[in-house]
C-alpha cells in the first residue's frame, strides 16, 4: 500500500477491504477488531450479508489512541455507525463486554483466548534449560509500551538467584535491552526473542513464576485479560499480575498466585523473593493451575463461538462443527 501508518493507511486499507469482500464469496464477514469494521460494514450492507465483529480490545482506549483525542472520536463515530449492522458481537473479557454492551446497547459475548488442554508430561532433552540453581521468572508477550517490564528490569537487581526471561517481540525491545546494558543486568535479563507456540509449549512449563504486570494506561489496558495469563496456568506455574480487575478476579477465583502490592521495583523484588520464599504456598499454587486449566480451556469457549456463528452456518447450508 502507498502508506504504512496514519489515517491514510486505515483508509485505504479499509477501502481495499471494501472492493476485497464486495467481490467475493462469503456467507459472513468477520471484522477482525474496529480497524477492519467500516470496510467489512460497507460491503456487507451493499451484500446483505450478516456481520460478526470480534473486538480484541477497546481499541478507542488504548494509549495510542488516547493520547490524540480527534483520532479517538472518529474511531468512537465509526465505531457507533458501524455497530448499528453488526448481527453478532464478542470480546474478550467481562468487563470489555460490559464497558462495550453499555455504551453501545448491545450484546457482546465473552469469548477468551485460551490454549487447548494439553499438559505437558514430558520435555525433550532438547527443549530443556539449564539455568544452574538459578529460580526462572518468564514474561511471553510483546515488548510494548506499558508491560512493566522496565520496572521489572530494574526488580532484578534485588532478586539474588534469579533469572528474567523476555520470550517475545515489540517496538521497546531496544530500549530495554539498553537498560539491561546500563543497570549491568546481563547475566540476569534473556532476551528469547519471538518463539513459536509450540516452543512455549516446552519452555513456560520449566519457568518458576510468570509475570503479567501491566499498567493502567487507558480502559483497554485497565480491563486486560491477557493470553500469557492462561499459558501460565496451563503450564503449571505460579502468577503475579496487576492489581486490574479482570487479572485479580482470575488470581483470586482460581488460586493460582499473587497480586501485585506496589509498582516499585524494590517492592516487586521483595514480593517476588517472598514468593519465592513460600514453598508451600507455591505448591498449592501450583495444584491450583492445573485444576484451573481443565476448565479455562478453549475445549469450552469454542462452544461459546460455535453458537454465535451457528445460525448464519445453517441459514446457509454450510455444516456447523461442534
Amino acid at each position: 500500500m502507498l502508506f504504512n501508518k496514519g489515517p491514510l493507511f486505515y483508509a485505504t486499507f479499509n477501502i481495499r477491504l471494501f472492493f476485497h469482500v464486495l467481490f467475493g464469496k462469503y456467507d459472513v464477514l468477520v471484522a477482525n477488531d474496529l480497524d477492519t469494521l467500516p470496510g467489512i460494514t460497507a460491503a456487507a450492507s451493499l451484500r446483505k450479508l450478516p456481520i460478526v465483529y470480534d473486538s480484541h480490545e477497546l481499541f478507542t482506549e488504548v494509549p495510542e489512541v488516547i493520547k490524540r483525542p480527534w483520532v479517538q472520536r472518529m474511531w468512537k463515530r465509526l465505531e457507533k455507525l458501524s455497530l448499528s449492522h453488526v448481527h453478532s458481537a464478542y470480546t474478550v473479557s467481562q468487563s470489555i463486554s460490559e464497558c462495550l454492551s453499555s455504551v453501545y446497547r448491545k450484546e457482546f459475548t465473552v469469548i477468551r483466548n485460551m490454549p487447548r488442554f494439553s499438559p505437558v508430561t514430558f520435555i525433550p532433552g532438547d527443549r530443556q534449560m539449564d539455568f544452574g540453581d538459578q529460580q526462572i521468572i518468564l514474561y511471553q508477550g510483546a515488548l510494548n509500551m506499558g508491560r512493566g517490564l522496565e520496572m521489572m528490569i530494574q526488580a532484578m537487581k534485588y532478586i539474588p538467584k534469579s533469572i528474567l526471561l523476555l520470550a517475545g517481540d515489540g517496538d521497546k525491545k531496544e530500549e530495554l535491552q539498553e537498560l539491561v546494558i546500563r543497570e549491568n543486568l546481563g547475566g540476569k535479563v534473556v532476551f528469547l526473542g519471538r518463539l513459536s507456540l509450540s516452543e512455549l509449549h516446552f519452555l513456560t512449563p520449566q519457568a518458576d513464576l510468570g509475570i503479567s504486570l501491566e499498567e493502567d494506561l487507558g480502559l483497554s489496558y485497565h480491563f486486560a485479560l491477557p493470553n500469557k495469563l492462561f499459558d501460565y496456568i496451563h503450564a503449571g506455574i505460579p502468577v503475579l499480575v496487576s492489581d486490574l480487575p479482570e487479572m485479580r478476579r482470575l488470581v483470586e477465583n482460581y488460586k493460582v498466585g499473587e497480586i501485585l502490592k506496589e509498582r516499585t521495583p524494590e517492592a516487586v523484588a521483595q514480593q517476588i523473593n517472598e514468593l519465592f520464599s513460600a514453598k508451600e504456598h507455591r505448591k498449592i499454587w501450583e495444584e491450583n493451575a492445573s485444576l484451573a486449566a481443565r476448565e479455562l480451556c478453549w475445549e469450552n469457549e469454542e462452544k461459546k463461538l460455535a453458537a454465535i456463528y451457528a445460525p448464519f452456518l445453517e441459514e446457509s447450508g454450510q455444516p456447523v462443527v461442534e
